[in-house]
């Protein structure tokens, strides 16, 4: 269930998802607080907190367990997954999931991104290449996404969804 933050966290809650999401498009990994709370201009004890309250808002976004560090903030994963992305040519990216993975195009606006990775049912290669959310390729063409957990509750793992 998303909880609802009180309004003076509201513009700190987006400005941090601001922060990562734009550190992980630049540095191709998520920033420890400690360099968010620099950028921010927050003490570090707040920035820490505020860090764990946008991981317990619902969202597809989660901490290491028992830790304060970023594991994943959807699209991206600061976790080696098997969705490798790449922009350009350049690969330092991984994709939180599959289909988390196709949104990764609107973050590189006029860019071309691939997305490598695998079937998770007969292991063999699938590639998908965008631009600002169109599909230029799919190799191979039958390729399909798909979940085996209803849409209603992916919120309730998202680590498991």
């Amino acid at each position: 269930m998303v909880r609802a933050e009180s309004a003076p966290d509201r513009p700190l809650l987006a400005r941090l998802y601001h922060a990562i999401l734009t550190a992980f498009v630049q540095e191709g990994r998520a920033p420890h607080y400690v360099v968010l709370s620099k950028q921010l201009g927050l003490p570090l004890e707040e920035t820490r907190q505020l860090l764990h309250r946008l991981g317990s808002l619902g969202l597809p976004i989660w901490l290491h367990p028992g830790t304060d560090l970023l594991a994943s903030f959807a699209p991206f994963s600061n976790l080696p997954t098997h969705y490798r992305i790449s922009c350009d040519g350049e690969e330092r990216w991984y994709g939180q999931c599959g289909l988390e993975s196709l949104a990764v195009s609107w973050l590189f606006p006029g860019r071309e991104v691939s997305i490598n990775g695998a079937c998770l049912d007969c292991g063999e290669s699938i590639r998908v290449r965008m631009r600002d959310g169109v599909v230029l390729d799919v190799d191979p063409p039958s390729a399909v996404g798909h979940v085996n957990l209803p849409l209603r509750h992916w919120r309730d793992d998202w680590p498991a969804t």
